[in-house]
């Protein structure tokens, strides 16, 4: 992976983690931790849609709402672990 292919996944996963923490609402855990939920959150969001046999497409609106999709997902289950805990 080169430094321009890094920086693209940064900034989607960062805008991906955002958006989800406005959708979400509540207090942010911050931009470096926004942008791991994002980008993990791409992952959960892929998982969940090629299960589901759902294609958003390949472009990058596509993958910017899977990754929100899938980092919407991990904050629910991210405040139920903290809830119980």
């Amino acid at each position: 992976m080169d430094l321009t292919s890094m920086l693209i996944v940064l900034a989607m996963g960062a805008i991906a983690g955002w958006l989800a923490g406005v959708i979400i609402k509540g207090g942010g855990f911050g931009l470096i931790v926004d942008i791991i939920i994002g980008i993990v959150g791409a992952f959960v969001g892929g998982f969940i849609f090629l299960k589901l046999g759902i294609s958003l497409g390949s472009g990058v609106i596509g993958q910017v709402i899977t990754a929100t999709i899938g980092a919407v997902v991990l904050l629910v289950i991210i405040r139920l672990i903290r809830k119980v805990l």
